[in-house]
């Protein structure tokens, strides 16, 4: 059977973090499994937002993947579609996220807001209106 293609992007986290609880408290995000450093650290951390796959990768010294903090930039949004703009994005700065931009209704037909999380990611908002 064809698995259908589908994307799970990989979220560089720093070495050292063991709180990831942002992303289950902003979006409500299941934790699936999780592989420990020895310290108890994060080494890798596979959730699912209403059956939408994504990961949280420690930056390590072996991999070119680093954490936007480190660069100080990101060049990747993340688009997570929802039922409730407004409400997410609440939720989301209840949790610490930094508001990136306010959410807005576009002429191109879209509901959207963006939000920084805790580890420099950004994220977008949205909903086809």
């Amino acid at each position: 059977m064809a698995t259908k293609p589908s994307f799970a992007p990989q979220l560089a986290i720093p070495h050292g973090v063991t709180d990831i609880s942002f992303y289950i408290n902003a979006l409500g995000a299941v934790e699936l499994r999780r592989f420990s450093n020895d310290d108890g650290s994060i080494h890798v951390s596979e959730l699912s937002i209403d059956g939408t796959l994504f990961h949280l990768h420690e930056e390590t010294e072996r991999t070119a993947v680093l954490c936007p903090d480190t660069i100080k930039a990101t060049s990747v949004t993340i688009g997570l579609f929802v039922d409730d703009v407004h409400a997410v994005m609440e939720q989301a700065k209840q949790a610490g996220a930094k508001i990136a931009s306010e959410v807005t209704d576009w002429d191109y037909g879209y509901r959207q807001g963006d939000f920084v999380d805790p580890f420099g990611h950004r994220w977008m908002i949205e909903k086809a209106i």
